[in-house]
C-alpha cells in the first residue's frame, strides 16, 4: 500500500486573518473600518493567503522527507486485514442426500438505518453429509485397562435388545459410550435420537446430567475435545429425545482395534454429587445432520474482472472498482490475453527494483485500488531501461479475482452474522456461535514510523533475536500478541526457537488454555515467512511457550474505612494482571521468560493496593493442565519457570485475615 502524505497543517486561513485583524488597534488605531469592503482588509486576506501557503509547505517538509525515506528503504503501509468467523448453516430439517454450500457464499449482519450489513464470504465448499452409523461401543475402566463392549448395529438401530449405556454397576467416572463413523463429520451439526428405557437412569439431576460429549480432536497430542451441546432434551437419558452437538475437527483413531471417527459420551463425576444409581438403557439410536460450520472472511469477492486494454506504453495504470483490497491469494492474479488469443499469467511484485524488460510483473496499491505496470526510465548513457514487460497493444487485462473489505468493523459479536444474502435450498438460517476476530484497519503513517528502526535493523533478514521477533510480528499483523526468540545456548538442540502467543481479545481475568494454543495455520504462516528470511544454515522452530499455571491463596487485613469485598476484587484483578503472559510482570509488558514466581513478588504487588492494611500470608500452588483438565499441586515457596516458560493465572483465593 502506498504511503500517503499527511493532511493539512492545523493553522488555517481564517486563523491568520483573525490574528491580523486583532493587531489593527495596536498598530493603526485610526483604522476603524474593518468591513470586508475596505481595501485594507483585502490586503490582509491576500497576505494571509500567502502566509497560509508558506506555512503549509514549510510544515510538510519533515513528513515528506520521512515518507520519501520510507519509500527509499522499501517500506509500505500494512494493508487492511479482514476478520474471520466460523458460521453455521442450519438445515430446515435433516435431509436424505448431501447438501453442498459453495465457496464464496455471502452472509452478513443485519442492515440498519444508519449502518450497512457487514458481509462475510465462505472460504471453501461445505458439504453436509448424511451420517451413517458404523460402530457403537461401551467402555469402562478396570485394573487391566479399558474394557470395551461392542454392540451390534442391528440391535442398536432396530431396538430388539436393550443394553446399558454405561457399563459399570453402578456407573463411575470415565465410563463412556462411543459412537463411531467411517465418514469424517468434522464441523457438522450432528443430531442423535435416543430411545431409552424410561425405568432406568435414576439418581441424577436430569437438568444437569453428569456427562460430557467429546471427540478426538485434530491437534498434535490427539486429545479429547469437549463439544458444544446445542440441545439435549433426554433428561440425562431418562426420556426419549434428541441430543444435538456441534462437532469440531475430528481425526480417525482406533478403539478396541476398530479404526473410525469417534464421538463419545463420558461420565464426569468430579464436580458434581449427582450420580447414576443404575445406568440408563438404550433401546434404539438414530443419527442425522442438521447443518454444518464453515470458516468465513469479512470480504466481498470479485471474479474475472476486466481491467482494460493495453495501449502498449510503459507505466500504465488501471483502477479497481472497489477498495481497499486485501492481500491476494494464489488464484488471484493478472491474466493478459494478447490480440492473437494467447493467455499469459503475470506476477504481482512489491516493486519494480529487480524487474527486467522481460519480466511479466505488476504492482497493486491495495489502499488506492490501483494496478500499475512497469515504467521505462532514461539512463545516463541516453538509453531507456524498462522495468517489467509491456503487454502488446490491444491486449485485454483480466484480474482473475480480488477481494475487498476488511478492517476493525468486521470484528462483530457472536450471533450477529445471521443474514443469508441469497436463498439456498433446505437451508433455513445461519449464525456465528463465536465472535469474529482478526480484523485490522490499514496501517496509519504514524504507526509506520515506529516500524522504521526495526525495518532498518533487520533489512528483511533474520539474524539476531530482535530480527526474528520483528519479522515474526510482520508475518501475521494483528494475530500475534507476543513473540520471543530464544537462541542458543538456551535452546536444547541448537536451533532458534520462536515462542509465539496468539492475540487474545480479552487480556484480563482468566485466560482459557484454548486461547493460548498456537493454531496450525498461524504456525505455518510465521514459519514460512521466517524461512524465506533466515540464514541458510540456521535451524528454526516456531512453537508456543511452556505455560506454568499458578493458583494463589492470599490472606490479608483490610484497612479501616474500606469495604472488604471491593478490596478483594481489586486484589483478585491485580493478581490476574500480574501473573499474566501478555500484560503481567513488573512493567506490565508480559511476564519475563524464565523468571521464577516467588512469594515476595506477590506481596510486593499487593502491598501497593489501596485498602490493603497488611498481608498475612501468600501461598503458591503449581497447577498442571493435562487432557483438558486442571490438577492442583502441593504448596510451594516458589514456582520454577523454564527458559521457554511463562506463568499464567488459574485462580486466586482471597481471604480476610
Amino acid at each position: 500500500m502506498g504511503l500517503e502524505a499527511p493532511k493539512l497543517d492545523d493553522r488555517e486561513f481564517k486563523d491568520l486573518v483573525e490574528e491580523a485583524r486583532a493587531r489593527i488597534a495596536l498598530y493603526t488605531p485610526e483604522w476603524t473600518d474593518h468591513n470586508l469592503s475596505d481595501p485594507g482588509m483585502t490586503l490582509i486576506e491576500l497576505f494571509a493567503f500567502m502566509m497560509d501557503v508558506a506555512l503549509y509547505r514549510l510544515n510538510r517538509v519533515p513528513d515528506k522527507n520521512y515518507i520519501k525515506f520510507m519509500e527509499l528503504i522499501g517500506m509500505k503501509l500494512a494493508e487492511a486485514v479482514p476478520s474471520q468467523a466460523d458460521v453455521t448453516f442450519w438445515l430446515s430439517a435433516p435431509q436424505q442426500s448431501e447438501i453442498t454450500i459453495l465457496a464464496d457464499t455471502e452472509v452478513s449482519t443485519v442492515q440498519t438505518e444508519d449502518q450497512r450489513g457487514i458481509i462475510f464470504s465462505t472460504d471453501r465448499d461445505l458439504t453436509i453429509q448424511v451420517p451413517q452409523l458404523s460402530y457403537v461401543l461401551t467402555a469402562m475402566d478396570t485394573d487391566d485397562g479399558t474394557e470395551y463392549g461392542v454392540q451390534s448395529l442391528s440391535t442398536v438401530q432396530s431396538g430388539y435388545e436393550q443394553f446399558p449405556i454405561f457399563s459399570s454397576d453402578p456407573p463411575k467416572t470415565d465410563d463412556a459410550f462411543y459412537i463411531g463413523f467411517d465418514q469424517d463429520l468434522s464441523n457438522h451439526l450432528l443430531g442423535m435420537s435416543f430411545e431409552v428405557d424410561r425405568a432406568e437412569g435414576a439418581g441424577i439431576d436430569p437438568n444437569n446430567p453428569p456427562y460430557v460429549w467429546e471427540v478426538l480432536s485434530s491437534d498434535i497430542n490427539r486429545r479429547w475435545t469437549r463439544v458444544h451441546i446445542d440441545l439435549d432434551d433426554t433428561k440425562g437419558f431418562n426420556v426419549n429425545g434428541l441430543v444435538r452437538v456441534h462437532l469440531p475437527e475430528m481425526v480417525r483413531s482406533q478403539r478396541n482395534d476398530i479404526n473410525a471417527y469417534w464421538l463419545r459420551c463420558r461420565l464426569d463425576l468430579t464436580e458434581t454429587e449427582s450420580r447414576y444409581e443404575v445406568s440408563p438403557r438404550l433401546v434404539r439410536l438414530g443419527v442425522e445432520t442438521w447443518g454444518g460450520t464453515v470458516s468465513t472472511t469479512n470480504v466481498t469477492r470479485m471474479k474475472d474482472i476486466v481491467m482494460g486494454r493495453s495501449d502498449g506504453s510503459p507505466g500504465q495504470i488501471f483502477f479497481f472498482d472497489h477498495a481497499p483490497l486485501v492481500a491476494r491469494t494464489t488464484d488471484e492474479y493478472l491474466m493478459v490475453r494478447t490480440p492473437d488469443g494467447r493467455e499469459q499469467r503475470w506476477q504481482e511484485v512489491g516493486d519494480f527494483s529487480t524487474s527486467t524488460g522481460t519480466d511479466r510483473h505488476y504492482t497493486i496499491d491495495s489502499e488506492k485500488g490501483e494496478l500499475r505496470l512497469g515504467p521505462a526510465l532514461p539512463q545516463p548513457d541516453g538509453t531507456v531501461k524498462r522495468y517489467g514487460a509491456l503487454p502488446p497493444k490491444g491486449s485485454l487485462l483480466i484480474m482473475t479475482g480480488y477481494r475487498y473489505g476488511g478492517g476493525l468493523q468486521g470484528n462483530v459479536a457472536a450471533r450477529s452474522i445471521n443474514v443469508l444474502k441469497s436463498s439456498i435450498p433446505y437451508v433455513s438460517r445461519v449464525t456465528n456461535m463465536k465472535g469474529a476476530s482478526g480484523g485490522l484497519d490499514a496501517e496509519t503513517l504514524e504507526n509506520a514510523k515506529t516500524r522504521v528502526p526495526g525495518h532498518l535493523r533487520s533489512l528483511r533478514r533474520a539474524v539476531t533475536s530482535r530480527d526474528y521477533e520483528y519479522l515474526a510480528q510482520q508475518s501475521a499483523p494483528g494475530r500475534i500478541g507476543r513473540v520471543y526468540c530464544l537462541q542458543p545456548p538456551l535452546t536444547n538442540r541448537g536451533e532458534n526457537r520462536i515462542l509465539v502467543i496468539p492475540s487474545i481479545p480479552v487480556l484480563t481475568g482468566f485466560i482459557a488454555p484454548e486461547s493460548l494454543e498456537l493454531q496450525t495455520e498461524l504456525h505455518d504462516t510465521i514459519k514460512a515467512y521466517l524461512d524465506e528470511r533466515r540464514l541458510l544454515s540456521t535451524q528454526l522452530e516456531v512453537t508456543a511457550p511452556t505455560y506454568i499455571w499458578v493458583e494463589t491463596e492470599v490472606r490479608f487485613s483490610v484497612a479501616q474505612h474500606y469495604e472488604f469485598e471491593k478490596v478483594k476484587t481489586e486484589v483478585e484483578n491485580k493478581l490476574f494482571d500480574f501473573i499474566n503472559p501478555l500484560i503481567g510482570g513488573q512493567d506490565g509488558s508480559g511476564w519475563t521468560y524464565g523468571r521464577d514466581l516467588v512469594v515476595g513478588d506477590v506481596m510486593a504487588v499487593l502491598s501497593q493496593i489501596p485498602g490493603v492494611n497488611f498481608i498475612r500470608s501468600v501461598k503458591l500452588f503449581p497447577v498442571t493442565y493435562e487432557n483438558r483438565q486442571f490438577l492442583k499441586g502441593t504448596e510451594a515457596n516458589d514456582i520454577p519457570v523454564p527458559s521457554d516458560g511463562l506463568v499464567v493465572s488459574y485462580q486466586h483465593i482471597v481471604l480476610e485475615d
